[in-house]
């Protein structure tokens, strides 16, 4: 056995799963203490509890840490695996995805007592494909082993999204475990319709699903490197892990630490930066969705062989109707001539609109916040 294999089989591999969102985009369902990832939006099971059903095979329950807030973090632990309750970690204030990976990076080294593997992952999202997923995760773990290199699914797009931030690849691959794994020419933002055409025509660009692969090592010296000064604030924090003090420092430096993405923070200065590539991007065909609407939830529930395309997520019947999602639990929901609606009803609240209007749920939580009515929050 070589050197590098015995670093390799000493390294263990940690999952951070970001659940701090509120999801106001599924209102009236999702509510600040249970959110869209505690909820089961597509499914059985919750978002969050998903997620880690597709984490198992590979990543141990007392490696998989959860990364949430304060209002949220008594619903995670209950469900998230037995292991895995003592690695949920409560944001005081939110930062943003760069902080609060960096959080969870301090920690997962203290825990490893050094060097670890970390699959950053979002706890809302849904997978069709989870063996195929599994195969390309462990491929990115392997890609991620090597110090210094950084690795992003991207998914190949279907459509010209303006929603999404996208990948640009560079041409040649260096294939590992029968996947291609391109190094990544830049990060663009959210494109207009008619540049996100060229970027589906050409092949070369994927959307960027905010799931990230690297050694802890690796990410603090790119953090160190390009935000210098909550590194050291995290830095200063990671002393106090596991003391009585920690607590009580937490809530002093959290909220001072800058608040924006990682994927501003790091990866996009990381692309630009000289010497070999440090970023890299493995192409995913998995059945991504970040079901970021109810009318996503249509979509991913659609019968493909109904003909009246209604999805009826509670019992109902529709005479002369079309295209609607309802949800309306404990009742008989009846559909007369109605067409591409979202019927959403919940013990206090009702909501009600066209299927292609979902995007604007999260305007009726601004309202609802304006109006100071906090029992619908």
């Amino acid at each position: 056995m070589t050197k590098r294999e015995t670093v390799k089989e000493k390294l263990t591999t940690h999952a951070v799963i970001l659940a701090g969102g509120r999801g106001t985009r599924f209102w009236p369902r999702s509510r600040t203490r249970t959110p869209k990832q505690l909820l089961n939006i597509v499914g059985k099971h919750t978002m969050l509890q998903q997620t880690v059903a597709r984490l198992r095979p590979l990543i141990r329950p007392d490696c998989i840490w959860t990364v949430t807030n304060a209002e949220q973090a008594a619903a995670v632990r209950k469900q998230v695996p037995v292991a895995a309750r003592k690695r949920v970690l409560t944001e005081r204030v939110g930062c943003n995805t760069a902080a609060a990976i960096a959080l969870a990076a301090i920690h997962v080294r203290h825990a490893a007592r050094g060097d670890a593997l970390m699959a950053v992952l979002p706890a809302d999202h849904y997978i069709e494909l989870d063996k195929k997923y599994r195969e390309i995760v462990s491929a990115a773990l392997d890609v991620a082993r090597h110090p210094g290199r950084m690795v992003v699914l991207g998914i190949p797009p279907t459509r010209p999204e303006t929603g999404f931030g996208y990948i640009e690849r560079m041409s040649e691959s260096i294939g590992l475990k029968g996947f291609h794994v391109f190094p990544v020419l830049r990060f663009t933002e959210k494109p207009e319709v008619k540049l996100a055409q060229e970027y589906v025509a050409t092949g070369n660009y994927h959307w960027n699903a905010g799931m990230f692969f690297w050694r802890v090592s690796t990410f603090l010296e790119n953090l160190k490197q390009f935000l210098p000064k909550t590194h050291a604030a995290l830095e200063k924090l990671s002393t106090f892990i596991g003391t009585r003090s920690y607590e009580r420092k937490l809530r002093a430096i959290y909220p001072k630490l800058e608040n924006i993405s990682v994927d501003y923070a790091v990866l996009e200065p990381a692309t630009r930066a000289e010497g070999a590539p440090r970023v890299f991007v493995i192409p995913a065909e998995v059945g991504w969705s970040d079901i970021g609407s109810w009318g996503a939830v249509h979509g991913l529930l659609l019968d493909k062989n109904s003909t009246d395309r209604n999805v009826f997520v509670t019992p109902g019947y529709a005479l002369d109707a079309s295209g609607n999602l309802i949800s309306c639990p404990g009742k008989i929901a009846a559909l007369i001539g109605v067409h591409d609606l979202i019927v959403v009803d919940t013990p206090d609240a009702l909501l009600v609109c066209p299927r292609d209007r979902a995007q604007d749920v999260g305007k009726i939580v601004k309202w609802l916040e304006e109006q100071k009515l906090k029992k619908l929050l």
